[in-house]
């Protein structure tokens, strides 16, 4: 598309994207729905500002138990593409990129933002963590709450704590 047809008028969008290919660079993602892509584009003579509202949705591993969660993907972003790289300064924005070329193809853009909001880790709200991981050898679950309410004696004063019972049961 011309871009420079739209100088000074702007651009709206909506598209739906395929990004099957994101499962490729992160082996977590299980299926990806069509990602839906909408946003306006400002151009002018030295930049191109994409304004990007991102939504879909990913299949992860639970982290528990390695199920199968939907994780919803609802991003916004302000992406700048400069024409030339005299004006480039690294520090100045973290979304400005370089056009090279006649195109501008935002599709990396896109899987960088959605690869970007995936967390480290994942878990299924209807996951009951008690249930899954009660007890094993040497160790068992406990909540917190729970915890705070059982009586905390020292090991080495437990047969002191059972001599003063006896004598209080004795008067």
């Amino acid at each position: 598309m011309q871009l420079q047809k739209f100088r000074n008028k702007g651009l709206t969008f909506n598209e739906m994207v395929n990004l099957e290919s994101l499962k490729n660079r992160d082996p977590q993602i299980r299926t990806i729905s069509p990602i839906q892509v909408f946003g306006t584009a400002e151009i002018d003579s030295k930049k191109v500002t994409f304004h990007l509202h991102i939504k879909g949705e990913l299949v992860l591993p639970s982290t528990r138990t390695l199920e199968d969660v939907q994780f919803p993907i609802d991003i916004q972003s302000t992406e700048i593409f400069m024409y030339e790289t005299a004006e480039y300064n690294e520090d100045s924005e973290l979304n400005l990129h370089i056009i090279h070329g006649e195109m501008i193809d935002l599709t990396p853009v896109i899987e960088e933002l959605i690869l970007v909001e995936i967390p480290m880790q994942v878990y299924n709200e209807e996951e009951d963590v008690s249930s899954l991981f009660s007890s094993g050898r040497d160790w068992e679950f406990i909540q917190e709450a729970d915890q705070e309410k059982q009586e905390k004696i020292d090991p080495r004063f437990a047969e002191l704590a059972k001599l003063f019972n006896q004598k209080n049961s004795n008067k």
